[in-house]
Order: structure tokens, then C-alpha cells, then sequence
């Protein structure tokens, strides 16, 4: 599995463990239903700005979108 669907896969598993829509989430990252659809179907590219925009959406840090802090193995 590449880091990329390490990210995806790690955001995904934050909504779900959070009981959160992924409308809700993509409008509070500032982003419409499809754009953040593209990003977790691996449509549109995930960058860096979209790591700290999903990450703040979601009230935990950029690592435990890549797995390394205490939201993503918990």
C-alpha cells in the first residue's frame, strides 16, 4: 500500500471512528462534496495544503493522517 492510500485509508478510518459524514467533513475542510470525493477515491491528488485543511476539518494532526500519532492507532 502506498503512503497515498495510507492517507486515504487514515482518513476514512478518523470519519468513521468520529461518527462524521464525509459532506460535513468536506465542507468544514472548505472543499464541495466532489472535490473531497476525488480526494479519497484517489481522483485528485492530495497535496500538502489539502493535508492541514483535512486534518484541522477533522480536529487531529496532519501525522495521524499518515498513521503516526495517537488518532490513527487508536
Amino acid at each position: 500500500m502506498s503512503s497515498v492510500d495510507n492517507v486515504i485509508a487514515n482518513i476514512r478510518s478518523i470519519i468513521d471512528r468520529k461518527g462524521l459524514k464525509h459532506k460535513a467533513v468536506a465542507e468544514k475542510a472548505g472543499y464541495s462534496i466532489q472535490q473531497f470525493s476525488n480526494m479519497l477515491s484517489g481522483r485528485k491528488v492530495i497535496e500538502c495544503t489539502d493535508i492541514w485543511r483535512i486534518a484541522n476539518a477533522l480536529e487531529v494532526t496532519p501525522n495521524d493522517l499518515f498513521g503516526i500519532g495517537e488518532e490513527a492507532s487508536t
